[in-house]
């Protein structure tokens, strides 16, 4: 197999403490999505088969959720989703990476990807595993409080429910609370750290900065990015398709947010 390290993206060696993020528009977003499109278009059957997992562990937690008669739970771990999505792209990252230079990816790239992430990344992915179970132990509390131990299956979760209904709307609250705090932090720093710009303190910092610094485009981008993802894992065979170009287009956003010519701070 060829070596591939060139392609991986910029390869800057010290922590870039001082990274500014671009001044990036709407159309970025736009942009974003037409190159993931396109990505994904290359080799759809090698993306949609690794979002086939995905797919597979989505459609295995709905079949419990009704067995158990707690199906209004799917809507948090729909949600919840989001919290650990940043830790699961680093295959996707290396498939990218591949197609971006118009060059074959196979199966082999998706666990370079994962090699390839630095232990500041895996730390972040701890992390958001963490918060994704306090997310969930959270729901399943408030859960017990608001619709108590009476079986809910799917067909009457589309009844939409007074208590059901109260349910998924304290539940969305409390949720977004903690996916804005995560993606303020992980959003960037995880494919920062991947590319090996920055360790993982200066990580963090650039991903908040980049954050809070083009709020409006970057929020917008946040806000997309959840509602493909969460109405396509209701639709579990949409998720093969969505979730490999957002994935790509999440790799290109963050190319443009902070582009490979980003010089390095003073030494």
């Amino acid at each position: 197999m060829p070596d591939i390290s060139h392609h991986r993206g910029p390869q800057p060696a010290t922590d870039f403490s001082t990274l500014r993020p671009a001044a990036v528009r709407r159309h970025d977003l736009f942009a974003a999505i037409a190159a993931g499109a396109a990505q994904f278009r290359a080799q759809p059957l090698l993306s949609a088969g690794f979002a086939a997992v995905f797919t597979a562990l989505g459609s295995l937690m709905f079949i419990l959720l009704e067995a158990a008669g707690i199906a209004p739970v799917s809507l948090s771990l729909a949600g919840g989703f989001m919290l650990v999505g940043p830790a699961l792209l680093a295959g996707f990252f290396a498939l990218s990476d591949r197609l971006r230079h118009n060059e074959k990816a196979t199966f082999g790239d998706i666990a370079r990807g994962f090699r390839r992430m630095p232990r500041g990344g895996w730390v972040m992915s701890f992390v958001c595993a963490l918060i994704f179970l306090i997310w969930i132990t959270d729901a399943g509390i408030l859960y017990g409080f608001m619709v108590g131990r009476e079986p809910v299956g799917f067909v009457r979760l589309l009844r939409f429910e007074e208590t059901v209904a109260g349910y998924v709307f304290y539940s969305a609250i409390m949720g977004a609370g903690l996916a804005f705090i995560l993606f303020a932090v992980s959003a960037f720093s995880i494919p920062l750290l991947y590319d090996r710009r920055a360790h993982l303190v200066p990580a963090v910092v650039a991903s908040v900065r980049a954050v809070f610094g083009r709020f409006g485009v970057v929020m917008s981008w946040a806000v997309l990015l959840a509602a493909v993802i969460m109405v396509s894992a209701f639709v579990l065979p949409l998720l093969l398709i969505t979730l490999p170009v957002m994935a790509y287009a999440s790799r290109e956003f963050y190319l443009r947010v902070y582009p490979p010519s980003t010089p390095p701070p003073p030494r």
